[in-house]
């Protein structure tokens, strides 16, 4: 039984992103330039912050692929961080036997002992036993999404080759909606592609944008809300056998945990709470021997598993907690009261946490796809497929 499996290594400011893949099967073509188109769609954004001009996001293909397929050997990724080199005196993995004055200086402006609430700071330090909040933020920072969403591409080119694609996009960014969405989910991820903010509408995108300006002229942040849709996929992914099979429970924790990330909703969601059980369960017809629904409320999924339609999950992202307008919050090294500390950031994040957001739905549908179907390589997978 074929797993799709992965661990990502690396620090904000550090040399670089590593991940390793496991479980892919031999004979599927994975594309580097692929991957760092969804790498560019994840930094690119209105609202996004200074780091985003530094960075610019591309994968190596360090082993499992040859003459562009898979070979059913462990694939390992890594993207560099530019912004090291500025970095690599504080984030050094040596110690220093003799550090110089200027070293010294340079390690104590980057460290911190100031919380910052919202952020993974201080039960970290409390955890870990850490002094220094450096060494929680490195690793707790969104930065390490950045490689999250290159082992999604590689999910998505698996997906791909058995006609299962899919896309996200922004239905909400502080109190501007999204009303209206376009008829089909073709248009709808076009529409969304063209925009600076990932909504598929350009008035509803043009508030979004003012909304961020007014955030940032006041030292403010804004979180917002994302859907991530994908289609042409098999019934049975995922089994109402075991709790921690449910495919519905394992997508909630893949977008759950994105850092920031609050609430994640399935087809209505907490819509479902106020809808009587006649308009909220899909009815089910058929037609030439074909099985079909007019409403999809269920998201995909019933029971734990896929249903054949359309999976529909919504996450509700929070906003960024690094400001420039502080917040209260201790001083841990000789606890007293203090401002927060002020990392560079971004004032709206909620694009690119659809992106990564669509990396992990991915990551699971990858996942369950690979489990279910089974095959070492592309030939073998192919025809458990058909039968």
């Amino acid at each position: 039984m074929k797993r799709f499996r992965f661990l990502t290594s690396g620090e904000s400011h550090g040399k670089c992103l590593n991940a390793i893949i496991e479980g892919v099967p031999a004979g599927i073509r994975i594309k580097a330039d692929i991957i760092n188109e969804d790498l560019e769609r994840r930094q690119i954004g209105y609202g996004r912050g200074g780091r985003m001009q530094i960075e610019k996001d591309k994968v190596e293909i360090k082993s499992g692929v040859r003459f562009g397929k898979t070979t059913g050997a462990p694939i390992c990724l890594e993207i560099k961080n530019n912004d090291y080199i500025n970095w690599q005196d504080v984030m050094a993995v040596e110690g220093y036997d003799y550090p110089t004055e200027e070293m010294l200086q340079k390690i104590e402006e980057k460290s911190f002992t100031k919380a910052r609430p919202g952020h993974a700071d201080y039960a970290g330090a409390k955890k870990y036993n850490l002094q220094d909040l450096r060494d929680v933020l490195e690793r707790s920072s969104a930065r390490k999404t950045a490689i999250e969403v290159a082992v999604g591409s590689v999910a998505k080119q698996i997906l791909k080759a058995f006609g299962i694609t899919g896309f996200s996009h922004v239905i909400q960014i502080g109190k501007v909606k999204l009303d209206f969405y376009p008829k089909t989910y073709t248009l709808l991820k076009e529409m969304a592609e063209k925009s600076n903010v990932r909504c598929a509408d350009e008035l509803t995108s043009d508030r979004m944008c003012n909304a961020i300006d007014e955030a940032a002229q006041e030292g403010d942040t804004l979180g917002g809300k994302f859907e991530v849709i994908f289609g042409n996929l098999p019934v049975g992914l995922g089994s109402y056998t075991h709790w921690d099979m449910a495919l519905d429970g394992r997508l909630a924790q893949a977008v759950m945990s994105i850092p920031g990330v609050k609430a994640v909703e399935v087809g209505a969601g907490v819509e479902a709470a106020s809808l009587p059980g006649s308009q909220m369960h899909d009815e089910i017809f058929i037609k030439n021997k074909e099985i079909y629904r007019k409403t999809n409320n269920a998201g995909g999924i019933e029971g734990g598993m896929t249903n054949g339609e359309s999976i529909v999950i919504r996450g509700t992202m929070k906003p960024i907690p690094t400001m420039k307008k502080s917040l209260a919050t201790v001083d841990l090294k000789n606890m007293q009261p203090a401002n927060a500390h002020f990392e560079r950031s971004d004032v709206c994040a909620v694009p690119s946490c659809s992106v990564v957001a669509e990396a992990r739905v991915a990551i699971i549908l990858a996942d369950e796809f690979l489990s279910k179907i089974g095959g070492d390589n592309l030939a073998e997978m192919k025809a458990h497929y058909e039968s």
